[in-house]
């Protein structure tokens, strides 16, 4: 950090912050401008005590921080991409993946139907939740132990790898017996011992936006998972909440663009939660091949009308065929590997 003191500071002064800068265990290099003094402070900010406290100092005007926060998943300490492994798939940079599957596991047939169905359509990955996180408390919760093992069964029968999502830490045992990927959605997005809990499975952790998490926040969520010694790390956008209504969620796919920059991490965009309604998934999701995600995350079900959660969002098998056909031209331009 760098430590910038108020005008014309009297030699005491800068002692005095400099005592306090080796007080909280970094080196102090104080640099005489004509107009400012600073004092750089070297150490590494992720094991040391935050230099910010020192804006109490009287003599002190700013304190600016140069590490980035989330050490583990930056570009400053990994340049290159940093690939996910989930089975055999590799979701990389050079490869595109499609996640395709209902909101909500409702039986083995509805969801035995649905992963046979993407699968033959590309989709490498199924999504379905066994437990549903809901605003209302009386809306469909999910089915619970039941719904893993239908997503059990169904994954024995296609060979399709199970991303599913985790709401509780009590439940992370048998969650990944189940998940090859753990799912945390956006209400839990900063829940940070479900973050712990998810990591220390082992499981590949899908870690959606939360809903009005800025880019810091996010990325210091997924620093959560790294720090425990799990970088297999899939970032989701999904839309934050703003003041537009015409869609569920304003999908930020700046983020996307962003976040690449920041982070050798798949990125990955879930425009169906962005959406909330069946008309625009496809635009969307063309622009978040355009914009550099490596991947989407759908809802598709064989009876959507009759679904038990996010009904206006979900597509029929026929829409979704349709979806795979608008999309590959995008993925085809971008030169990535896909299965479809």
């Amino acid at each position: 950090m760098i430590i910038v003191l108020k005008l014309n500071p009297t030699p005491e002064d800068v002692r005095t912050v400099e005592d306090h800068v080796r007080d909280l265990g970094y080196a102090p290099h104080t640099l005489n401008g004509e107009v400012r003094t600073v004092i750089a402070c070297i150490g590494d900010e992720t094991h040391h005590a935050d230099l910010h406290a020192l804006l109490n100092l009287p003599m002190v005007s700013e304190v600016i921080p140069i590490q980035k926060k989330f050490k583990l998943i930056s570009r400053e300490v990994h340049p290159d991409p940093m690939p996910v492994s989930v089975g055999d798939l590799r979701i990389s940079g050079d490869s595109f993946h499609v996640i395709a599957g209902p909101c909500a596991v409702e039986s083995m047939e509805q969801t035995l139907s649905t992963a046979r169905f993407v699968k033959q359509s590309g989709a490498t990955l199924l999504r379905g939740g066994a437990y549903k996180p809901r605003t209302s408390p009386y809306d469909f919760q999910g089915l619970g132990r039941d719904g893993l093992k239908i997503l059990a069964d169904v994954k024995a029968e296609t060979g399709l790898p199970v991303v599913t999502e985790l709401v509780s830490e009590r439940d992370a045992e048998a969650v990944a017996e189940v998940a090859d990927v753990i799912q945390i959605g956006a209400r839990n997005a900063l829940n940070y011992a479900l973050l712990t809990e998810a990591a220390q499975t082992g499981r590949p952790v899908l870690l959606k936006r939360g809903l009005s998490s800025t880019l810091q926040e996010w990325l210091l969520a997924a620093e959560y998972i790294a720090k425990q010694g799990n970088p297999n790390i899939i970032l989701c956008e999904r839309g934050i909440r703003t003041y537009e209504t015409a869609t569920r969620n304003t999908l930020d796919l700046s983020a996307v663009a962003a976040v690449k920059r920041e982070t050798g991490l798949p990125v990955f965009v879930d425009p169906s939660h962005a959406a909330g309604r069946l008309d625009l998934v496809l635009p969307l999701a063309r622009a978040a091949v355009a914009v550099g995600a490596d991947g989407l995350l759908v809802e598709v079900h064989p009876d959507p009308e009759h679904a038990l959660s996010d009904q206006a969002q979900q597509m029929t098998f026929d829409v979704f065929r349709e979806f795979v056909d608008g999309i590959k031209p995008y993925v085809q331009l971008t030169g990535r590997d896909h299965a479809f």
